[in-house]
């Protein structure tokens, strides 16, 4: 009988112990599933941060340099070259001319010059003529 009674309450130790891990298991599953709903909340949250943040950056920017921001409507699209480092455009003949000047700076001086003066004229090509009139000092 004492083995029947050691049995009982190896038995009954073990049931005590599966209940438990049961009771364990119990609450991490219920753990494990809460944080899945805040998770959503969460992610609310961070859409609503970002979005803010990109409107915060927007209006910095717009305020840093409104130039930028504001683009002006669709503007044709010139083929052909360019005066060089401007938006310009030019004719070939007006490339070869200025590839001649041989001094750097004094080349970019009267590049300068002819695009300013394109664009107070409002010239859509700078041709020869224009350029010789505009590249005069």
């Amino acid at each position: 009988m004492s083995e029947q009674n050691k049995v009982q309450e190896r038995l009954t130790n073990v049931e005590d112990r599966l209940e438990r891990l049961e009771t364990l298991l119990t609450s991490i599953n219920d753990k494990l599933e809460q944080p899945s709903q805040t998770a959503v909340a969460d992610g609310e949250n961070t859409e609503k941060f970002q979005q803010w943040v990109t409107d915060y950056v927007s209006m910095r920017l717009q305020q840093l340099v409104p130039e930028t921001c504001d683009h002006p409507a669709e503007t044709p699209k010139v083929d052909g070259p360019f005066l060089d480092n401007t938006n310009v455009p030019c004719t070939e003949e007006v490339v070869h001319r200025v590839k001649r000047i041989p001094i750097p700076f004094v080349r970019e001086m009267v590049v300068q010059r002819v695009a300013e003066n394109a664009r107070s004229a409002q010239i859509e090509r700078v041709d020869i003529d224009f350029f010789e009139q505009a590249a005069t000092f």
